[in-house]
């Protein structure tokens, strides 16, 4: 039997087939627009990638810190202790209008010991207190090899922790709690040790602790060289000359970190 109303079915197939063909137009579009979303995600996240770091002012502190405190396995070891060392004795010491320009030089390197081996007990102590974790020494002579003093790094956790451990050495006592001299065979310090040091004195160097200890090459014992303003002035120049070409270099503030170029870029 044919259909009453001729064209009916027709007509609904054709229907049928515009909504078929929305749909799937429908899903082509949303396709396109989630792919285009995850290439555009995609692209930003390439372009923040290849767009340098920005530190933070943490990170940057972080990083300076981190850099001082590897310098000293960095830095060879005549880097830190340079071969010769320029000082000045002061004028008021030759009673003159300026002051003579001196040049020590380096007798030895000791090889690397722990803090309290390279310390008197009263030193060991306070390095222990603050983690102590390394010691590198080296003895200098003045040009006249009549003076030497043996100069150390000691390795802290921190700037904080060596500033405390610098006070606390230095705190007035008599005699002052020091590091042990070095002595060098086959030189003119073969014999300089604990019974020679005649003075000493530590200070920071961001997170180091400069210590130095002073004495006659001569072999002579302990005497009271504070009754002797120039022989007492000489020595000092020496060992402040020493211990400051050595904590220049260790102690410098680092550059602040930017990328590109520093670690962490």
């Amino acid at each position: 039997m044919q259909p009453e109303f001729p064209g009916q079915d027709e007509g609904s197939a054709a229907l049928a087939g515009r909504k078929r063909g929305g749909w799937r137009f429908g899903i082509t579009l949303t396709l396109l627009f989630v792919g285009t979303a995850g290439l555009a995600a995609s692209a930003a996240g390439v372009s923040a990638q290849l767009l340098p770091r920005k530190f933070t002012a943490v990170q940057q502190h972080q990083i300076m810190n981190w850099e001082a405190a590897r310098r000293w396995r960095v830095l060879s070891a005549g880097k830190i202790f340079p071969a010769t060392v320029a000082y000045q004795l002061p004028a008021a010491a030759l009673d003159a209008n300026a002051g003579l320009p001196l040049t020590a030089y380096r007798v030895g390197i000791s090889a690397q010991t722990s803090c309290t081996l390279a310390s008197d007990p009263a030193a060991a102590r306070v390095l222990s207190a603050g983690h102590c974790s390394a010691m590198l020494r080296a003895t200098y002579a003045d040009e006249t090899d009549s003076m030497l003093v043996t100069v150390g790094v000691a390795v802290m956790p921190g700037a904080g922790a060596a500033r405390s451990a610098a006070g606390a050495l230095s705190a007035g006592q008599q005699p002052r709690p020091a590091i042990r001299a070095v002595a060098f065979g086959g030189t003119l310090a073969a014999s300089f040790g604990q019974r020679e040091q005649q003075l000493s004195w530590a200070t920071s160097a961001g997170p180091y602790l400069i210590l130095s200890t002073a004495g006659f090459a001569d072999g002579r014992p302990e005497v009271p060289v504070s009754s002797d303003t120039y022989t007492d002035q000489e020595m000092t120049s020496l060992a402040d000359g020493v211990a400051g070409a050595v904590a220049g270099p260790l102690g410098a503030q680092p550059p602040v970190p930017k990328c590109p170029g520093a670690p962490g870029c």
